[in-house]
This record gives structure tokens, sequence and C-alpha cells, in this order.
């Protein structure tokens, strides 16, 4: 997803709290904030709010966070709880966790405008709601206290999910407080104040992730552990071109293998629908189902390259322009012109795609692990004929978004099919029908020019990015004069003092194949041209490519200080083996600065060995250290796998690659040593999932340029290109 930079909303001060009692007892907070801008409820009246979170809190003292927020590995259930717990004086142990369903006006991310999970927003969006809805549960907890006990609210503490009274010691447990809480008026939230950061006792812990213990054990349940009386299993081939149809299918084969109840068409797709997976997978082979391709039946990767290469030869829409970078190339002492591509990416999620649906006349069912559960509640609405209020949608835990399950073409595809079964029905794709039938990362071509001076300092800088717009088809509104803000997010924006700027895009969509999020998006291609780029200039003004960097980050002191902290934890300038290399990038994104030094060693061969990263991040106030660490290092190898590997092609209408023998992920003994290292920073909290994928790919670059010689502009790294013997 997009920055929230781009889809901003202000969190009015006016943003109220409502209390009630729950039912069978106890006490019900109710956040209430103004919807994302964008937002149905925003479209309406500004001044219209809409409640955002709720919390629980029982007779027994336990507390219930309904999470707004998807879990797909990147620690928000625990991040988020701690928030809560922190001004609300509950220990984690007394956190229990329930996923919201559906509601834009209930669970909507105020960053983003609607209920979705992405862009690195987790925190960020709910950063200052769940610790003002803590602090006014507290504040009503203490106040109930002093009410039975007839003293002062103002002398009474409270510690540990209870109230105390430092007079005589007495103490009453939040689920004794519970009735008489919801009773009381709410305070306003202009009269709470929230903790210093000096005081918090929870977050900037390394706390233990509330969702591990379920896993460890087998208990947790993703979408695709769904089990239901009566469920039947589908798998289910979809055309294998974009746009295409099935044409025959062999249903009497197909029905012919034991287990086997139903084979299913569909506008797109076959599915054979049987008492268990195995069974089904069989039929669909024996369905030997020939295809109608339509009209992308011819498409390949190098006419949609020939074509991005042609549409960046024409001005598009200004993105950015300062200066006048045509006067400034035309009196610089040293021009340098540059051409960079990165190619198509899967997700290619541990978890192919799943989803289970149960259609009857009157209301539909979904149990799926989605980032977007009122977007996949709304195409089952359309699809059905049904209300939204009639579609009810049970989110899971998902293993693996990475922004695939920001779309709804899975769910759409499980509900085309289970209209046509009668009783629940989990439709799974193969791992060949996850990555063949993708919504890929977008193929960018970017053209760049720069000037400098005698010095070697950069005084003009263009880029141009030509590729698809994503935000075209998902939001519109986000598009203006034709600017995709996240198509040219950190190349706008750059963190480096440059003069003379002009940065333009050119939407180009490319035929037959859909593109979508992919961990970072926009950010993953503009920052490894960015900083690749950054690198040339500091090649030709035969200058140290940190010093060169720190030139020009006067002006920038968090983006110089990860900087200057990476290249410090790296060794920067220490002398290494023949054959390796370091190098370095620097960017702002997500709302976190990162600096990251990749240490790389090249065989004569051209194999690459990637031995260590080193990594400065900035996000702001921490709130879990340990689960920023893990998402660095996750991070960090999700983006090398695409680096090294990474790359999505067609040929006559159809992906080539359609596993992991052809679309590798990393192998254990590729993967280097991480190291995390912290600048401390009393900022709100920035993004994070996303921030390492982004940083890997120039860093590692840049570091095969030491080792070599040699400027890698394509990504992935071609490494034949790389070998110095015959």
């Amino acid at each position: 997803m997009p920055d929230g930079s781009h889809a901003r909303s202000r969190l009015d001060r006016r943003a109220f709290l409502k209390a009630g009692a729950a039912l069978g007892g106890g006490f019900v907070l109710t956040l209430a904030l103004p919807a994302g801008i964008g937002s149905p409820a925003a479209a309406a009246t500004s001044k219209e709010f809409a409640p955002n979170a709720f919390i629980r809190i029982d007779r027994q003292g336990l507390v219930t966070l309904v999470m707004p927020m998807a879990e797909m590995g990147q620690g928000i259930y625990t991040a988020q709880a701690m928030l809560l717990a922190e001004e609300l004086e509950v220990g984690l142990d007394k956190v229990k966790l329930e996923a919201s369903p559906p509601d834009d006006k209930l669970y909507g991310n105020a960053l983003l405008g609607s209920q979705a999970t992405g862009g690195s927003t987790s925190v960020r969006a709910f950063w200052q709601p769940l610790r003002q809805a803590g602090a006014v549960a507290r504040t009503m907890l203490i106040a109930a206290a002093a009410l039975r006990w007839n003293t002062d609210a103002t002398k009474l503490t409270a510690r540990d999910g209870a109230v105390l009274n430092p007079a005589d010691g007495a103490k009453l447990g939040y689920g004794e407080l519970a009735d008489a809480a919801a009773a009381l008026p709410v305070p306003a939230i202009e009269t709470i104040a929230l903790k210093d950061p000096k005081d918090f006792r929870l977050i900037g812990t390394p706390a233990k992730r509330l969702d591990t213990p379920d896993k460890v054990i087998g208990k947790a349940q993703f979408g695709i552990d769904t089990r239901l009386p009566g469920m039947k299993v589908a798998a289910i081939a979809i055309s294998p071109v974009f746009g295409g149809k099935p044409k025959t299918v062999d249903e009497q084969a197909a029905r012919a293998v034991k287990g086997v109840r139903q084979v299913v068409k569909t506008d797109a797709a076959v599915a054979v629908v049987a008492d268990h997976m195995g069974a089904a997978k069989k039929g669909l082979a024996a369905a030997a189902i020939t295809w109608d391709d339509g009209p992308n039946a011819k498409v390949g990767s190098a006419d949609i390259v020939a074509a991005l290469a042609e549409a960046s030869k024409k001005a598009g829409a200004v993105a950015r322009s300062e200066g006048d970078t045509a006067k400034a190339l035309a009196g610089a002492a040293q021009r340098l012109e540059a051409i960079y591509q990165v190619p198509f990416l899967a997700h290619a999620a541990m978890e192919p795609m799943n989803c289970t649906v149960h259609v009857r006349k009157d209301a539909c069912e979904i149990w799926v692990g989605t980032q977007v559960p009122t977007m996949a509640q709304a195409v089952a609405a359309k699809i059905t004929g049904l209300p939204k209020d009639k579609v009810k949608v049970y989110n899971h835990l998902i293993g693996g978004g990475f922004g695939r399950r920001l779309e709804a073409d899975g769910v759409a595809h499980a509900v085309k099919v289970a209209l046509q079964v009668e009783g629940p029905v989990k439709v799974i794709w193969s791992r060949e029908e996850d990555i063949q039938h993708d919504m890929y990362r977008p193929y960018y071509f970017d053209r760049l020019s720069a000037g400098l001076d005698a010095a070697g300092k950069p005084v003009a800088w263009t880029h141009r990015i030509a590729g698809s717009s994503i935000l075209a088809r998902y939001y519109p509104p986000a598009v203006k004069d034709g600017v995709d803000p996240d198509a040219v997010e950190a190349a706008a924006e750059p963190p480096y003092a440059l003069p003379n700027i002009h940065v333009d895009y050119v939407r180009v969509e490319p035929p037959g194949i859909p593109t979508s999020w992919w961990r970072g998006v926009g950010p993953t291609h503009n920052v490894f041209v960015v900083e690749s780029f950054m690198d040339e200039l500091a090649a030709a003004a035969k200058a140290d490519p940190v010093a060169y960097r720190k030139a020009l980050l006067a002006n920038n002191p968090r983006a110089l200080s990860v900087l200057t902290l990476a290249a410090e934890k790296a060794g920067w300038g220490q002398p290494l083996a023949k054959g390796r290399g370091r190098g370095v990038s620097v960017q702002f994104a997500f709302g976190s600065f990162m600096s990251m030094v990749a240490e790389v060693e090249a065989a004569a061969d051209g194999t690459l060995k990637v031995h260590r990263l080193t990594c400065a991040v900035d996000c702001g106030l921490q709130v879990n250290p340990d689960t920023i660490a893990a998402q660095v290092e996750g991070g960090a190898i999700f983006g090398l796998t695409a680096v090294l590997h990474g790359a999505i092609t067609l040929k006559d209408g159809r992906v080539e690659q359609g596993n992991f023998d052809t679309y590798l992920p990393m192998r254990i003994d590729e993967v280097p040593v991480v190291e995390t290292h912290f600048v401390k920073s009393a900022e709100a909290p920035g993004g994070i999932g996303e921030t390492a994928t982004v940083a890997v790919g120039p860093a590692v670059a840049n570091a095969v340029f030491a080792a070599t010689g040699k400027r890698i502009r394509t990504l992935p790294i071609d490494t034949d290109a790389l070998k110095t013997t015959g």
C-alpha cells in the first residue's frame, strides 16, 4: 500500500470515546476517530466520526482487544496490544486478541481510509488512538474505585490490572470495577494526559509475541486451516492467460476419480470439488482442460519492455520540478546518464491463496486470511447479490501477505465456485496457480541524468519513471494530475540536497498481466534506482560513497545519523579480502529512515555471496524492538531474494515461472548475517515492515560494483555478466 503521506488524514482533537456495559457484564470501551480522508464516511461530511477500535474488560479483568489490523507475521497483534496495555496499566498476559469483522467505519485505518493492513501503517495509524483508549479506560476504572472508597480519584493509581490506594494499601482489580466503570460518563480525551515516554514500562521493551505460543503448538488458525462440518475441498485451474476462459472440460473423466463430487466452471476457471485435496487435484488433472486464450495470447516480456522503453522517451506527468535542470545540465562539468529496470515480481507466500465459502439463499460466510476484509465482503456481496450485512467474513492469521492479500480476486474465485456447491467449500490454489495468477509488482523502466560541477558535486538531477499505476486502479482519487504518488515515492523526494531536480512519471499499463502491491512497491524500485545512481555520481567524482552522501545530507540529520551508524557498525573503510566489496544505501520511506551496508563476495565464475547486511534504522519511538529487528531481518531476506533471483516473465501470454524451482526463494546457505542497530528517537513511530526490503537492493548492487567494477542497473543481478573467466 502507499505510504500514509499519500493518503493523509488528521486525527481530530475532538475524537471521543463511548463506554457501556458488555453483554454478560463488564465494560466496553469504543474508540471513535474521524475516518480517513477518502473513506465513505469522510466523503459524506468531514465532521462525521466513526468508531475505530473496541476494548472489552470482563468481570475477571481480562482485556479483549478487537484487532482492526491483520496479523501476517509482522507482529502487529503484539505491538498494538502493547499500545493499549501501556496506558491501561495491564500486563500483556491479561490481553486477549480477536480479529475484527469487516467494517470500515469501526475499524478503518485512518492513514489509508479503509480497513486495510498495508503501507507499514499499522503502528503509525493506531499509535495515538489505542493509547488514548487505554488512558481513558484507566481513568474511568480509577474513578469507579474512588466512588467505592469515597475518596479523591487523584490520590489513586493503577498498576498491573488493578486500582491501588497508596494511603491504606487497598486494591481493586479491574474485573471488580468493570460494571461500575461502564456506568460512568466518559471524560473528554483532551482532559486525559498520555504518559510521557520516559515513564513507559512496556512500550520500548522486547515483549514476547502474543501469537507465538499457538503457532508453536499448532493451535493457530490460518485461512487454509479452516475445517467445517460437511466441508468439501476444491482444486482450481484458472486460465493460464489473463483474460482467457475455459473452452473444453472432460467432466466425465474428472468425476470418475474416487472422491470427486462435482466439476464447476466459472467465467475464467474450472474447479473440481471433492472430499479431500488429493482427489480434487487428481480430478483436475483428469479434466484435461483446454482454454480460449483470449486477446492476450501473444503477449511476451520483450514486447512489454519495448513499450516501456518507447514510452519513457516522452515527457511524463511532473511529480517534482525545482530549479532549471536543463540549464544546469548544459553547464555541468560532467554529465551522466543511465537506464535502470526492475522486473515483475510475484509474492510467493508460503500459504498459497485459499478461501472457504458457504453460500446460502440469504447469507454468505467466508473464512479467509485477508488484508482487506471489507473489500472481500464487498466483492462477495456483488457476486452473490446479497446485501453486505448478509456477508460475514471471519478473518484469520495470514501465512504471508506482502501485499498479495490486499486484493480480493481469490475471494471472488471462491465465491463463484461456492455459488454452485451445496454447503461450505474450501478453494485452494496450487503453488503453480498461486505464482502464475498473482497480481505482480510492476515492471519499471527508468531514465536518469545528472550533472556534476568541477568538484564532483551534483548540480542537476532528472528522473523519469515509466510503469503501471496501481493507485489508478485501486484508488483513483489518489492520482492527481497524472502522478501516481506511490510510483514516485522516494524518487520525487530523495533525502539529498539537490539544487535542480526534475522527476516525472509516464503511466504505461502492460497488456495481459495485472499489477498490484508488493511489500513496498514504489520505493522498492525507486530506492534501488536513486541509490544506485547516487553511487554512480560518487564514482564519477572519485569520492568515497559514504562521504559523498554525507556531504549531501547536511540538512537531513535523521538520514545522516542512520548512514553514520550503519557505516560505523559495518566497518566502512576497513580492508576486505580480495573479491569482496561493500555497498551502501540510504532512504526515507514509510515514515522511517534506514541505511544499509552490504558486504558481498563475487567469485570469478560470477556467483555472488552476500556475507553481511548491516542496518541502521530510525523508526521513531520503538514499540517492540525485538519485532522491529525481526522485521528488518525478514524484510532484508525477502528483498534479497528478489535482487538475486526474482523475475516474472511472460511468453505467449503465459507466466513462465511455476514453482520454487523456477521462482527461487533464498536457500538457507545463501542467507547472510543481518545486524540491526537503532538510532534513538523521540519522534512518533514510523513503519518498519517494508523498509529493509527496499534498502537491500541498492546496497547489494553497489557492493557488487565495489567488488567487481561492474555496475548493476537491471534486477535480478545477471551473474553471467560478472564472470571474469571464459
